[in-house]
């Protein structure tokens, strides 16, 4: 009753576009359909079965990922997952869920990881196990690099704990591929028989349409 009569005087504002917003909500209607109608999107990535994403990477999610992962608004990761896990297929959701991990002065600094936050929320939706089981050294930033380097010096990934048989392997973004390779690479060498790679989104050279 509290949020609807401050509603009265201050309309929320969606956390992507800054437009009013319904109570309880956290994306505008507009923002919500123009995720909604965007088509999903899977590419090739060495070691991966599949790589798959819930939109390109451009307007609504590109904004979504910003304000998450720059403006701290860590709730949208339940809107992430729940866009994901309303349009990834079926078959594709199952075994356990590898969040990819960020290097350890990009958490610190942050104080929380975007991809982790995803993960989690996407597992409660769909009932799955979370297997922490990867680590990331420090090392360049990819973000703002060329591809051929992205690709040529990808993040180094170690395991850390048991891997799951299935793993599937969620991050936010999705660019050149190189660190979901990287991840894919440490999994399967550990044990992994089967690793699908879903984001949000997908800036690559890629496909349109589910698989």
């Amino acid at each position: 009753m509290l949020e609807e009569l401050l509603a009265l005087v201050a309309p929320p504002g969606c956390a992507v576009c800054g437009g009013e917003c319904e109570v309880r909500r956290r994306l505008c209607e507009t923002c919500e359909c123009a995720l909604r109608g965007q088509a999903p999107v899977w590419s090739a990535v060495p070691g991966l079965d599949l790589a798959w994403s819930a939109a390109p990477y451009e307007g609504t999610a590109r904004n979504l990922v910003a304000a998450l992962k720059f403006r701290a608004r860590i709730g949208l990761a339940e809107d992430a997952a729940g866009l994901i896990a309303d349009r990834v297929p079926r078959h594709r959701l199952s075994g356990a869920i590898v969040p990819v991990p960020a290097a350890p002065t990009r958490r610190r600094r942050r104080g929380f990881d975007a991809a982790e936050a995803i993960a989690a929320a996407l597992a409660r939706r769909c009932g799955l196990a979370v297997a922490p089981c990867l680590a990331r050294s420090e090392g360049g930033r990819q973000v703002g690099r060329r591809r051929s380097e992205r690709l040529a010096d990808p993040p180094r990934v170690t395991v850390v704990s048991p891997v799951p048989e299935e793993a599937l392997l969620v991050d936010d973004v999705m660019t050149t591929g190189a660190t979901l390779g990287a991840c894919a690479e440490a999994l399967r060498v550990a044990g992994s028989a089967r690793i699908t790679g879903i984001t949000l989104a997908a800036s690559r050279p890629c496909k349109y349409g589910l698989a």
